[in-house]
Formats: C-alpha cells, sequence, structure tokens
C-alpha cells in the first residue's frame, strides 16, 4: 500500500469512528436563578451610531 492509499477496512474503521458520539461528559444545564440589571446611558440612535465607528460601516 503506498502512502496515503488505505483499503476498504480503513475506510469502514474511519466511518465508524466518525459517527461514534461521545456522550460522557455532563450534558446537565445548571440553573441559575436571579435578576440582571442595565445601567447604560445614551440612546439606541447614539449607540449605534458609536457601532457603525467602530465597525467602519
Amino acid at each position: 500500500m503506498s502512502l496515503g492509499a488505505y483499503d476498504d477496512d480503513e475506510h469502514e474503521r474511519r466511518e465508524r469512528k466518525n459517527s461514534e458520539v461521545n456522550a460522557s461528559f455532563d450534558d446537565v444545564r445548571e440553573e441559575y436563578n436571579g435578576s440582571v440589571e442595565f445601567e447604560g446611558e445614551g440612546s439606541t440612535e447614539a449607540l449605534l451610531e458609536q457601532y457603525e465607528r467602530i465597525t467602519g460601516e
């Protein structure tokens, strides 16, 4: 077999490897309770103007 070439068995092995799902990690989402407050100065228009200046649009 030349460098970079592989046979059907190798192809099947890679397909099996790529199709496996690793679900061993903890997929339970944390639940947070509380509140969020936002204090902002400036109107929506002023914030959009600042964004456009930053992004160069």
